[in-house]
């Protein structure tokens, strides 16, 4: 399967995950449910890996791999934070669309720090994302 199936299976997992987020973050505190998600994530991740790489390859990383993964994580992590508690005040048909905010984020960043082009679509699609995701707020 080529990048678009799977961008595709991402969003609709991403969906699926935010209606049974909101379901489960009921009555508890976000922070904790964010806890009891991330040790799901991360057995699963661990169990995936295991199944399909070499434990030998974590030898290979570079330290510079290390710590844009660290970094990395440490930004899904508050991320996944803000969104737990985000979904347990709002609307997860609101608050989804807010989130979904960072593929503009992801334009625009991609641009700075990675060297991408910014072109007349990517630019208009970001907007667009964006007009999209203030409607579905603001509604």
């Amino acid at each position: 399967m080529n990048w678009i199936y799977w961008s595709l299976l991402s969003a609709l997992f991403a969906g699926v995950t935010a209606i049974l987020a909101k379901v489960g973050v009921a009555g508890v505190d976000s922070n904790l449910a964010t806890a009891i998600r991330t040790s799901v994530v991360l057995v699963f991740a661990w169990i995936v890996a295991y199944a399909t790489a070499p434990l030998a390859a974590l030898r290979s990383l570079t330290s510079r791999t290390w710590i844009f993964l660290v970094l990395s994580g440490l930004a899904t992590g508050l991320s996944w934070l803000c969104y737990f508690r985000a979904l347990q005040l709002g609307e997860a048909s609101r608050v989804a669309p807010i989130d979904k905010l960072s593929v503009a984020f992801v334009i625009l960043f991609s641009a700075i720090f990675l060297g991408e082009r910014l072109t007349l679509m990517r630019g208009a699609g970001g907007l667009l994302i964006i007009a999209g995701a203030a409607i579905l707020a603001l509604e």
